[in-house]
């Protein structure tokens, strides 16, 4: 009998989040006896969602459904945040996904094209799914690499974050922002968790990269969100961006992700003088990857 991939991934989001909750977080007392698991036991998790062990077990097994209401419950139990519990939800086929073939690669929509290349002063960026990077503007390039000279089948930005070092050193807080880049492609992951290409990347970026490898096994989830980003820029200096993401309405796999900084700050006078020294892009750079 084949296995569902959506249930064994939520089997494993459940246990990974069942080891990280500690029992006095879940409002369990502590009689002081030594524990054999990280976190709570199956039995606790079951006793407190009101569903037997049985049954429970089999959920982390992957082998039984279960219905919005009991993850509902176990949402609370395991104190998941709201990308968590849409995640959990997502992989049980419990919220809608688009359905769009994963064989056809993503070709950016025109208007993003058009609104890189008005970017001036800003650095911007079209992630799509399993955060392949789809396009680029000229700020984008001149403050984290020339992504033209990747080959299309590895212009990802998890790979880059974990694979160049020009990455790694331009994150002034690299391993927190490498972490949040996995919680992103996991939680991208949650609309087609048997996906070929995200297999394959997960297992490369394994067999390369031992935290890559131990923290996917943690199974943090994430959307994309605003937040700083500091980067160490060999040129610019120290500088501090306000990240913000635009959902595409053509393609909900889709993303602008925008670098900005306020004006009159001294990132935004590091940026405009690194933009008098960025040559003109020809018509299309960055384009469909």
């Amino acid at each position: 009998m084949l296995r569902d991939p959506g249930l064994e991934e939520l089997g494993a989001f459940l246990k990974a989040r069942r080891a990280q909750l500690t029992p006095g977080r879940a409002g369990l007392p502590d009689n002081g006896e030594p524990r054999r698991v990280p976190g709570l036991r199956r039995e606790e998790v079951a006793r407190m969602a009101a569903i037997s062990t049985d049954y429970y077990t089999r959920l982390e097994q992957g082998r039984v459904q279960a219905s919005a209401a009991v993850l509902g419950v176990l949402a609370q139990v395991l104190r998941l945040d709201g990308d968590q519990h849409e995640y959990l939800l997502t992989l049980a086929g419990k919220t809608a996904s688009p359905t769009v073939s994963r064989n056809v690669r993503q070709r950016v929509q025109p208007q993003m094209l058009h609104l890189l290349d008005d970017l001036s002063l800003t650095a911007g960026f079209v992630i799509g799914r399993n955060t392949d990077l789809l396009a680029w503007n000229a700020m984008a390039a001149a403050l984290v690499m020339d992504f033209g000279r990747v080959p299309e089948e590895q212009r990802n930005y998890v790979r880059l974050v974990f694979t160049e070092p020009a990455v790694r050193v331009l994150y002034r807080d690299w391993e927190d922002m490498a972490r949040l880049a996995l919680s992103h492609l996991r939680m991208d992951s949650r609309r087609n968790p048997g996906d070929p290409r995200l297999t394959a990347l997960v297992e490369e970026l394994s067999a390369l990269d031992a935290h890559f490898r131990r923290w996917w096994t943690s199974h943090d989830v994430a959307v994309r969100a605003g937040g700083t980003r500091l980067l160490r820029h060999p040129v610019a200096g120290d500088l501090a961006l306000e990240r913000s993401t635009f959902m595409c309405a053509e393609d909900p796999e889709q993303q602008l992700v925008v670098w900005t900084a306020e004006p009159g700050s001294p990132t935004h006078e590091a940026l405009r003088s690194l933009a008098s020294t960025i040559e003109r892009a020809p018509e299309g750079v960055g384009g469909a990857a």
